[in-house]
């Protein structure tokens, strides 16, 4: 079965993160984009942010996704628990990023049907209450010095990963 993926991220804080994530959606065929919590989002018709709020982040984003922005579905939901809720009830399975005691490598997984990628903060990750809430944790092996990598680079590799790419070459 192939797969359809989803990505979910949780309160990425930087606009340009946000827009390379909306990139490495539109490469990989990503579905749907949710932006939770306080990452950034692209303006929106009828949008309830302050005007001059919406138009900065909309240029801040567009500057590295480059029109991805325009041909990748997004949706802003302001709680990422109750979309990851929603999300399992509607049959979709939750892989986590994130280094944590139970994380399995992301390298050698290869899954089917719909899954959605959750992504968290910069700096502190996802919280333990989303963690609890996926039915995967997975984590990019680290073999230099630092102990991660910048989200919109994991993104990335993530999804090349999951979408089979890296063993197609």
């Amino acid at each position: 079965m192939k797969i359809q993926l989803a990505v979910i991220c949780c309160d990425i804080r930087s606009a340009h993160n946000v827009g390379s994530i909306f990139r490495s959606c539109d490469a990989f065929g990503v579905k749907r984009l949710y932006l939770c919590g306080v990452s950034p989002w692209p303006p929106l018709k009828n949008d309830g942010r302050l005007p001059y709020l919406a138009a900065k982040n909309g240029r801040a984003i567009a500057k590295t996704a480059l029109g991805a922005e325009k041909s990748v579905a997004f949706e802003y939901q302001p709680d990422a628990s109750l979309l990851i809720r929603k999300l399992k009830n509607d049959g979709w399975r939750i892989i986590a990023l994130e280094q944590a005691a139970n994380s399995q490598p992301l390298r050698g997984m290869s899954p089917s049907g719909r899954v959605a990628l959750l992504l968290g903060e910069e700096v502190r990750g996802l919280p333990q209450a989303l963690l609890d809430q996926a039915d995967t944790i997975a984590e990019i092996r680290m073999r230099g010095h630092k102990e991660s990598l910048n989200v919109a680079v994991a993104a990335g590799i993530a999804l090349y990963q999951l979408t089979g790419n890296s063993q197609k070459g």
